[in-house]
């Protein structure tokens, strides 16, 4: 199974398991006025969408290069995971918002064991879609995968909360629903802004990451008729990269022997680093001072 089947699994798989926790959720928590239960079910939309994402950002990145798509259209994987950043920042804020009003107002939630119940219905089925989309994400790195592993990772912990709010409840205990609705915003807010920064890095163009780098590095300077290596750039093409090396070799040799040189140092620059798509070796005559 490719990276691409991997994502469309996960986010169809995402998208029906969401879109029932949502609707559980949101009609259980305006019945019962429960602030963390309702800023439960609004991340529950936005897991929603950002299954709908994942599965469309798949869709248009596992298209193939073209005449004018050369290096094909892997960059919309990371496109769409900002998108569901952002969509996490601004659902984060609605919630804030509306949990700090619910504090000042002194709002109280109708404690039902039927809102514990829902929570334990949720929890269970977000350990199963996080094992299940952790057990994809191992099969093949993918940042759309790893959004959606992570954000059933996150809801977990954040419904177990949830439950505890509720609980307190029980025993006069209001104030605390509020105080989990604002952690709720929080955590929802910083998981946006780290995957926003993930999904920028790439789309900026970010060089490589150092230990690739040094294995790059590592494997031409293996080759004995490379006398030094000069500037080496990398860019990224989706989840892969594009290098670009200048070695200097003896300008005595032979043009067919140092295009050889390049040939071997490119198919096993690849072979080793499976992040890497294309390495282009640029040739220069060495020059002994």
């Amino acid at each position: 199974m490719d990276r691409f089947e991997i994502a469309k699994k996960v986010g169809i798989t995402g998208i029906i398991g969401n879109i029932f926790l949502f609707v559980l959720k949101i009609v259980i928590g305006i019945i019962s006025t429960s602030q963390s239960m309702i800023a439960d079910a609004m991340n529950s939309a936005g897991d929603v969408f950002a299954s709908f994402m994942t599965w469309l950002g798949n869709k248009i990145s596992s298209v193939p290069n073209d005449e004018g798509h050369n290096y094909g259209h892997g960059k919309a994987e990371y496109i769409f995971s900002m998108l569901i950043s952002l969509s996490m920042i601004i659902i984060s804020l609605k919630l804030l918002y509306d949990s700090i009003i619910s504090i000042i107002l002194n709002n109280h939630l109708t404690f039902s064991w039927l809102l514990v119940f829902i929570c334990f219905i949720t929890i269970i089925v977000k350990v199963v879609l996080y094992l299940y989309t952790k057990y994809l994400y191992n099969k093949n790195n993918n940042l759309l995968v790893k959004a959606n592993m992570i954000d059933h990772r996150n809801d977990c912990i954040i419904t177990l909360f949830t439950t505890v709010a509720i609980l307190f409840t029980k025993v006069g205990i209001y104030w605390f629903d509020g105080i989990v609705g604002i952690g709720i915003s929080i955590w929802i807010l910083l998981v946006g802004i780290n995957l926003f920064k993930e999904s920028y890095n790439v789309l900026m163009d970010s060089a490589i990451d150092d230990e690739s780098k040094n294995k790059i590095l590592s494997i031409i300077k293996k080759n004995k008729s490379i006398k030094r290596i000069g500037t080496l750039y990398s860019v990224p093409i989706g989840y892969k990269y594009i290098v670009v090396v200048t070695i200097f070799v003896d300008g005595e040799l032979p043009t067919s022997k140092s295009h050889n040189i390049a040939d071997d140092i490119e198919k096993l620059v690849r072979q080793k680093i499976d992040k890497i798509q294309e390495v282009i070796i640029h040739i220069e005559p060495y020059i002994n001072n």
